[in-house]
């Protein structure tokens, strides 16, 4: 066990971008409170980026500057390795590996990192004593790690589930409010600063899943699954879905869900309807929220900001804080050694009433050549909705179905979508119970 008496935690920061510079500047601004509640002072030591000539507006002259984030990582200078570069492999990966070979604790935002190679860190920093930890790699400035390794520690997750990016919230609550469809309102997300200029990482739904991967592990104990969450982004979502949704009382955010089945662990992300009752429907803009579900707590909700320099370093001074008070815990809830693989529960097994938009051709007989195709796979239809007449011409026709297995659905939309008459693919969304 280390004791650090009242020597300073002297940190070595790699990364200097948005979040790298937050860390620095709340270190620096709060340091006597950071101190006070740490019970031993917190220094940046050294730090390190890929280009030492950027204009970041910050003082770096008093750290040791290191063109290589592996050998800042081993050096004897640092206590603590804060990888803020981001990335599943290079210079994080290798700078993330030389710490824990060094007994150094590390601290990372990055949830591709911990997603894609999250336990097999977790093994090599128990073994070496060391701490690893993620807390700003899920939902930004909410406390969603800390909270279900800690404060939730009594409880057996049932579900944990939650709007985990910030931009495709921005974009479905932005599409909601003015009527937009999703390139316009893409676009004016990329010149706001809410997405990157190449936006797929954020809207085909992987930012999510990274996290949804990493929440699955510590609410079920299981080894982290990146390959076995089913994504599906927001793409597809059109402005008439948004008016269809609100008019029947729902609105559609981008969800990423995980809970315990029958078949094993189900993990997912896509667009959900929600109904408008839920709390989770007014979560806005480019908030953040996670809920978690356990036998003794029921349900507990976080919303925050899940993204941005101040609420990213908030999140990874908490860890630091942890680590000056010498407290390590499994990176996962459990030690690496006692996560259970579990089985993935697949898609096609998924069961839950469905929103179907369908454009057809406004003549006699189409209704009910739809709806033999759907009694002959079992879908039973809840109710439908036609706006006006046009004969001859495309008009929308929705429909939302009972409680039906993903696999029937998916057979249907494609017979469907076969007919003569149904003039567009099919377009599903799922309607969540929460």
């Amino acid at each position: 066990m280390k004791t650090p008496g009242n020597l300073p935690l002297r940190l070595g920061i790699a990364g200097l971008g948005t979040v790298g510079g937050g860390v620095v500047r709340l270190v620096q601004q709060h340091g006597d409170l950071l101190a006070a509640r740490c019970g031993r002072p917190i220094q940046v030591a050294a730090v390190s980026a890929h280009d030492r000539n950027r204009d970041r507006s910050l003082d770096l002259s008093s750290f040791t500057w290191y063109d290589d984030p592996v050998a800042m990582a081993g050096s004897d200078e640092i206590d603590v390795l804060v990888e803020l570069i981001g990335g599943d492999a290079g210079p994080a990966k290798g700078a993330v590996e030389a710490a824990i070979a060094a007994g150094k604790d590390v601290v990372t935002a990055n949830k591709a990192l911990i997603a894609h190679h999250g336990t097999a860190l977790a093994s090599a920093a128990e073994a070496q004593g060391v701490a690893l930890n993620f807390e700003a790699a899920v939902a930004g400035g909410i406390p969603i790690i800390k909270a279900m390794r800690e404060g939730l520690a009594g409880n057996r997750f049932s579900r944990v589930y939650g709007i985990l990016n910030g931009t495709c919230n921005y974009i479905l609550s932005a599409m909601r409010d003015s009527g937009r469809d999703f390139g316009e309102v893409l676009g004016e997300a990329q010149a706001l600063g809410y997405a990157e200029a190449d936006p797929a990482f954020d809207v085909d739904g992987v930012d999510a899943a990274h996290k949804l991967s990493i929440l699955t592990s510590l609410a079920f104990g299981c080894p982290v699954n990146l390959g076995s969450v089913y994504i599906e982004g927001i793409r597809q979502v059109s402005a008439i879905d948004i008016e269809f949704a609100t008019e029947l009382g729902y609105r559609i955010k981008l969800l990423a869900i995980a809970r315990l089945t029958e078949y094993g662990v189900e993990q997912r992300v896509h667009p959900c309807m929600v109904a408008e009752g839920a709390s989770i429907a007014h979560v806005g803009g480019v908030f953040n929220a996670v809920v978690a579900e356990g036998d003794f707590v029921d349900r507990v909700v976080f919303e925050g900001r899940g993204a941005g320099a101040g609420p990213t370093a908030s999140a990874v001074v908490g860890d630091l804080i942890d680590i000056g008070r010498n407290i390590r815990l499994p990176a996962f809830s459990v030690p690496a050694n006692a996560l259970k693989v579990l089985p993935p529960a697949v898609m096609d097994r998924h069961v839950g009433p469905y929103y179907v938009r369908l454009s057809v051709l406004d003549q006699p007989g189409v209704i009910a050549d739809i709806s033999a195709i759907l009694r002959d796979q079992e879908i039973s239809i809840g109710s439908m909705l036609q706006r006006g007449r046009a004969p001859g011409e495309a008009v929308p026709v929705v429909l939302i179905t009972h409680e039906n297995e993903e696999a029937a659905m998916v057979r249907a939309m494609a017979l469907i979508g076969g007919l003569d008459s149904v003039v567009e693919e099919p377009k599903i969304i799922r309607i969540e119970a929460l």
